[in-house]
């Protein structure tokens, strides 16, 4: 089993980072093998409307200038999938809408590929509008037929700082928790 996790935030290694390294530390105490890519410093642009990916079905995008095949290809081998993203007026970064809208289109242009995958959303936040940034997560897996483990609480941490989320005792909890339940949600539907 094996679960891709995705920073989308534009600082490598910061507070979105942070948290989905807990999520992942969960997953790989239980047996799960996690892989982590950071947006940060790669930019992608979002989705050009092309309608090329219904066209070819082919399960590529035609914009080839940037690594979002790439990261395509791995999450489309992958069982889960976590997409983190900090909170920036009160939604997602640009990067992860961009990496959000390409996929889906590939994904639902070639027969629904992340079909009953697990996905999980975590978002970091310095003091409003991660509801409805996480929000934007979760609509990604449910418009792609995708299963969503619970947590505790809602998968958010608060911090601005580099590695404030760490102080927040109930965030990191819930990561925990939600690592803990997205292990045992992919051993009940891979066994």
């Amino acid at each position: 089993m094996k679960v891709l996790a995705i920073n989308g935030s534009a600082r490598k290694d910061g507070n979105t980072a942070l948290l989905i390294r807990v999520v992942c530390e969960e997953l790989e105490r239980a047996g799960i093998s996690t892989e982590m890519i950071q947006l940060a410093g790669r930019p992608m642009r979002g989705c050009s409307a092309c309608m090329k990916c219904w066209e070819n079905q082919d399960g590529r995008c035609t914009i080839v200038n940037d690594q979002l095949n790439e990261i395509w290809e791995k999450m489309s081998a992958a069982d889960g999938i976590i997409l983190g993203s900090p909170t920036y007026f009160a939604d997602i970064t640009a990067e992860t809408k961009a990496l959000i809208d390409r996929t889906g289109m590939i994904a639902r242009a070639n027969g629904n590929l992340l079909r009953r995958k697990v996905g999980a959303g975590v978002v970091a936040v310095r003091r409003g509008g991660a509801m409805h940034a996480l929000q934007s997560l979760q609509n990604y897996f449910l418009i792609n037929e995708m299963i969503i483990p619970g947590s505790s609480y809602w998968n958010i941490a608060f911090g601005r700082g580099i590695g404030e989320v760490q102080n927040d005792a109930e965030g990191i909890e819930t990561m925990r928790k939600l690592g803990d339940n997205m292990a045992w949600l992919l051993k009940k539907l891979l066994a």
